[in-house]
């Protein structure tokens, strides 16, 4: 079965976060620490109206 007819359960939010981090690409480019990509794409996450937390311990 191929990936497109596949049921995702997360669909909408998983396609919010890759264009929340295509467009922190698109502006900073090639190049940076990750800790700036990493403020960047919380920013953009924020903008988005995406909840989220930043390096959450996993248990």
């Amino acid at each position: 079965m191929c990936l497109r007819n596949w049921d995702i359960k997360y669909e909408d939010l998983t396609y919010k976060i890759i264009g929340c981090a295509m467009e922190v690409h698109k502006h900073l480019g090639n190049g940076f620490q990750e800790v700036v990509y990493q403020r960047a794409l919380a920013i953009e996450m924020q903008l988005q109206g995406i909840e989220f937390s930043r390096e959450y311990e996993m248990p």
